[in-house]
């Protein structure tokens, strides 16, 4: 399949690119439908050539290229409705009626703040592929972007979720005037998902109630079905917990497919290089270290304990708390006894093969290098958070 992606240079064009990139070269298996055979890259630098060779050899054509920020309002209809006419032309003069997906903006629909020259820019520029589709045959797919989010997108532009990830990661401030005001998002990967599915006409159809999109399957326009309605406030509060995780250790909620996972994803994209590293605070002693890695709000915290040679470390039990000991490096002895017993469980690991080993509720425990020369490092799993004020931890020795 021979593609053009106009506006490639772009924030989505990009991630479109890189996509469709990985997936030609063998590097992304997961769409094996999907065969790349050329890919034309076209944006506002390029050649007049490409995109007549393009137009004259693709079989589906990605139409990404648009104007958000022009000095003069009027370069919104030359941008979005001016090089649309030259696209939909050079097609038309190769008689090539393969499927077009336009990317249209939520604004075309004119309604109350959207009502504005971007949109009526955006909206020619539907009525012109629309138009395209009822002369030539040709499929036309419309979609009408929400506020899109993700990595590689310019700050200060037009997303707003890209300057507020930006300044945070930077220091920068944030000028939020109503925290209440609410954002419908649309994640990079989410859209290039659906980009993805339109290419082998799988696209989702949708008509628009307003603003609101209401999926449905003869509907007149294309839509991504997972979005994230957000308040501006959430938003700021969320960066603020991702900003502070380095001092705090604490990684708040992030489950698969949540509004949280995307938008720390997004925020650490846009830390500069002095950030991407952070010290931990090391609890040293003259028997080794003990490293706090990790807290979350639900499942614990992770640590990392280094045991010098010939040291044993432990010697406590708990009646609630329960731990994963993970040796990676070294040799030792694990040793658990039942609180009221004189049975003794031994658990000889090693770093040439890594085992999890439970730490049992109402044992008392300990670890031993059993090396002479060789530092233990054990990266040890907790299932809560450490509190001071009920530590759970009773000292006593194995045996």
């Amino acid at each position: 399949m021979n593609i053009l992606i106009t506006g490639a240079a772009g924030f989505v064009g990009k991630n479109l690119a890189v996509a469709l990139k990985n997936i030609r070269d063998g590097k992304d298996r997961t769409h094996p439908e999907i065969i790349v055979d050329e890919l034309y890259l076209y944006d506002i630098d390029s050649p007049a050539e490409l995109l007549e060779t393009a137009c004259e050899n693709a079989d589906f054509v990605f139409n990404i290229a648009g104007v958000n920020r022009p000095q003069n309002p009027e370069e919104f209809m030359d941008g979005n409705f001016g090089f649309a006419s030259t696209l939909l032309a050079t097609l038309k003069k190769y008689n090539n009626n393969c499927p077009v997906l336009l990317s249209s903006s939520i604004q075309a629909t004119l309604i109350g703040r959207y009502d504005s020259d971007y949109g009526r820019s955006k909206k020619a520029g539907e009525d012109l592929f629309f138009d395209y589709e009822k002369e030539t045959g040709a499929k036309v797919l419309v979609y009408r972007f929400p506020n899109l989010f993700g990595k590689w997108c310019r700050p200060n532009y037009n997303s707003a979720v890209a300057t507020f990830c930006h300044n945070t990661a930077n220091d920068l401030p944030i000028t939020v005037n109503d925290p209440a005001v609410m954002l419908e998002l649309l994640y990079i990967d989410d859209l290039i998902d659906e980009m993805l599915c339109a290419l082998v006409g799988k696209e989702h159809r949708c008509e628009f109630d307003g603003i609101n999109t209401v999926l449905c399957e003869d509907g007149k326009y294309c839509a991504a079905p997972i979005t994230h309605h957000v308040t501006l406030g959430e938003i700021v509060s969320l960066l603020e917990a991702f900003k502070a995780q380095p001092t705090t250790l604490q990684m708040p909620e992030i489950p698969n497919g949540s509004f949280a996972k995307k938008l720390y994803s997004t925020y650490l994209s846009y830390l500069p290089k002095e950030k991407a590293i952070f010290p931990l605070k090391m609890n040293i002693d003259d028997r080794g270290s003990f490293t706090e890695l990790l807290r979350t709000e639900k499942c614990g915290q992770f640590s990392v304990n280094i045991s010098k040679p010939g040291i044993t470390k432990g010697q406590h039990w708990h009646h609630t708390k329960w731990e994963f000991f993970i040796v990676v490096s070294g040799r030792g002895l694990i040793q658990q006894r039942k609180i009221g017993s004189d049975e003794v469980l031994n658990f000889e690991v090693s770093g040439e093969r890594i085992e999890a080993v439970h730490m049992l509720p109402g044992y008392t425990h300990n670890i031993i290098n059993l090396s002479q020369t060789e530092n233990l490092v054990t990266v040890m799993w907790a299932n809560e958070q450490f509190d001071p004020s009920h530590p759970d931890t009773f000292g006593e020795v194995v045996e």
